[in-house]
């Protein structure tokens, strides 16, 4: 019997499932997501892949999961009633927020409501200072007096964030073991157990986000696992962190705080990971899907991560300057910019008579007019039919048809007539605009942030980045493209590819100047430990642990800090020193200047990863066999005026190989079609990846 890993990720027009066997053998499939209950599409997508491989449940040996359930339910406001007990004087912390705006001019703009509403903040009497010390004692008629509060309100979950918890938890832990002797079904979040850090916004911020989302998460996962086990599927479930780890069903349960942005984080790491067998060390990564695009960086082998992160911001543009449209998350997550640009992203003409593309889409009902389920608005993918880079007949091997008229109306109807143009003309403007905002997550990743574009290869994935590669790669200067196997469902595969990892962060903020390496050490021993038994706990011997260390690192009086490593054994002066050289240079890269202002620490990290011993990338993957799908040899394709139409050679994915073909051509596979146009080549790496390069 062959073995076989799955991974299934979340979107909101298709659920990928992704079937990797112990011989490299994989079969990849589209269902149709399911939003009234998620798991029904994860678990008849296993259901049908068991069925075409002829295999029992029992040859599944891991099911990896990345899910949009926590967003969905920020986005919607569908979480939790969720209660806060604060320290008195800190009760509206959640509305005064940040004073930052990302509408500047906006004399309409109104911030997102708090996920708490201000009769469900409660708070008591109590407080330490800034060192932990008890500045006012909380007393047991106060835990006895909230707690009533609570209870009357009937909520479902309490988050606990007390002043300076992070550095003395004693009083956030009275309160927590008071509520669950009284209320042992009410789910409670201490924020010094969640996130021991300072900074009360953020602080507070992401244990409400926790608490709101957490009953939500719970009851999918016990869904989900629970039908698992009534299809015969026992093995371990692991979900995908935002930070590109795996962890297990409980944590994810407990602290879904750490798994909002899965999906997104999965596609990156499989990114991650075929870039190290590629030995491709600085990757710009494109994941274009039917709402989004999104963007990030490896640099030198390494993914960017961001500390913090905003979440129910809507779409943002791109920018990292332009934030407070949502709720601050502080945990550790892969530094994604995301804009909304997408199959879906719905083409019109303002008011001024210009072309604008998203953010608004067509989501999963009732999708592009080339869908034929309803929907009439212009969108990307309408234009991509017209200008003829997919063929209406072959999407997901012919079993989504696309309706090329009624595409063709949407286009003349809301681009074509209100601009005068062609449709063919309004079509290609579409696609340009779209690339055009595509961009800006790539420069946000690359440029802002003091890389050159020029320096890195592309990956594309998702069903429509190896669509818009080369003309994105043109507006950034990019020269090479890979697009990977299985392009649409790439997301699903890093998930497979991605090791089970731990992050543990904790406030330490002195000036180094002043630092007790003594006392910084025995927090990091402490802190190494603890990472070591999360590892323990799920199986992992500890010749297969990986624990790593960072700093925050900023200058004095600054408001923001930046994580560098440092090594993980004792700290020294010496390695410190070498910490600050490293924080210079990131400073450097990323704000454009460096200066003498002393240097202070703000908080200590240890990451716990798994190593795998045996690569989880196959060397080669095999599609399993299924009926080719008939295709015509060529179709025409528009590329813009100056080549206008052209008919492109047109070929399937299994059947493209060999030295450089110069283009125009189509090559097409079951989840996604890559253009390339003239002044590109194709050709395919030992891996079966395909690589475009732009003619010199």
């Amino acid at each position: 019997m062959k073995r076989f890993r799955v991974g299934v990720d979340i979107g909101g027009t298709f659920t990928d499932v992704v079937f990797l066997g112990d011989q490299g053998d994989v079969l990849t499939l589209k269902v149709a997501s399911t939003p009234e209950d998620y798991s029904r599409a994860v678990l008849d997508g296993i259901c049908d892949g068991i069925e075409k491989l002829r295999e029992s449940a029992k040859s599944i040996t891991e099911v990896g999961h990345a899910f949009t359930i926590a967003t969905n339910a920020i986005l919607e406001e569908k979480g939790a009633v969720t209660a806060l007990i604060t320290t008195r004087g800190f009760r509206d912390v959640l509305e005064f927020r940040r004073n930052r705006v990302p509408r500047l001019y906006d004399l309409y703009y109104e911030k997102p409501p708090p996920l708490v509403r201000r009769h469900l903040r409660f708070e008591v009497r109590e407080r330490l200072n800034f060192r932990g010390e008890v500045l006012c004692p909380l007393e047991d008629s106060e835990i006895d007096t909230v707690i009533d509060s609570v209870l009357k309100a009937g909520v479902e979950s309490v988050v606990v964030c007390l002043l300076h918890s992070y550095v003395n938890p004693a009083h956030e832990r009275r309160i927590g073991d008071a509520l669950r002797r009284r209320a042992p079904d009410l789910i409670v979040t201490l924020s010094s157990e969640l996130l021991p850090v300072m900074k009360e916004y953020e602080r507070t911020s992401t244990a409400v986000i926790n608490g709101y989302v957490r009953p939500v998460v719970e009851r999918y996962i016990g869904r989900l696992t629970q039908g698992l086990e009534k299809i015969g599927v026992e093995v371990p479930l692991r979900v995908m962190q935002s930070n590109g780890g795996l962890a297990t069903p409980r944590m994810a349960s407990e602290r879904p705080a750490f798994c909002i942005e899965s999906g997104p984080a999965a596609g990156v790491m499989a990114a991650f990971h075929l870039g190290r067998r590629l030995d491709l060390g600085n990757l710009i990564t494109l994941d274009m899907g039917g709402t989004t695009a999104k963007a990030t960086i490896i640099e030198d082998g390494e993914i960017l991560r961001s500390q913090e992160y905003e979440v129910g911001a809507g779409l943002n543009v791109g920018h990292r300057l332009l934030k407070g449209a949502g709720h601050i998350l502080k945990v550790p997550a892969i530094d994604l910019a995301e804009v909304g640009a997408g199959g879906g992203s719905i083409a019109t003409v303002d008011e001024s008579g210009s072309l604008r593309v998203g953010p608004h889409s067509s989501g999963a009902m009732p999708g592009p007019a080339c869908y034929g389920r309803g929907g009439d608005q212009a969108t990307v993918t309408d234009a991509n039919v017209l200008l003829g880079y997919l063929n209406p007949l072959h999407l997901l091997g012919g079993a989504f048809p696309l309706h090329i008229e009624k595409a063709r109306a949407a286009v003349a109807r809301f681009v074509s007539e209100p601009l005068r143009l062609p449709e063919v003309e309004a079509a290609y403007g579409i696609h340009r605009v779209a690339n055009s905002n595509m961009s800006r997550a790539l420069k946000a990743v690359s440029s802002e942030r003091g890389r050159d574009p020029r320096s890195f290869t592309m990956m594309a994935f998702g069903g429509g980045g190896p669509i818009h590669a080369t003309g994105l790669a043109e507006m950034l200067g990019i020269s090479r493209v890979v697009v990977p196997r299985h392009p649409g469902v790439f997301s699903a595969f890093g998930l497979l590819f991605s090791d089970v990892e731990h992050h543990l962060v904790r406030s330490y903020f002195k000036p180094l100047s002043e630092l007790d390496l003594d006392q910084l050490n025995a927090i990091l021993r402490e802190m190494r430990n603890d990472a070591a038994a999360a590892l323990r706990a799920e199986r992992i011997d500890e010749k297969d642990q990986d624990i790593l260390v960072q700093v925050d690192l900023k200058y004095e009086g600054q408001g923001s800090e930046l994580s560098v490593w440092i090594p993980s054994n004792n700290v020294t002066r010496e390695s410190l020193d070498e910490a600050v050289k490293a924080f210079e240079i990131e400073h450097d890269k990323t704000f454009g200047h460096v200066t003498d202002a002393p240097h202070q620490l703000a908080n200590v990290r240890v990451i716990g990863r798994a190593i795998a011993r045996v690569s989880r990338v196959p060397d080669r993957m095999k599609p399993v066999a299924a009926p080719k799908a008939e295709r015509p040899r060529k179709r025409a394709a528009y590329f813009g005026a100056a080549a206008g139409w052209i008919d492109a050679p047109i070929f399937a994915r299994e059947d493209f190989s060999g030295a450089v073909t110069s283009g125009p051509l189509l090559i097409e596979e079951y989840d996604s079609t890559t253009v390339v146009p003239p002044g590109w080549g194709a050709s395919v790496d030992a891996h079966g990846n395909i690589n475009l390069q732009q003619a010199k």
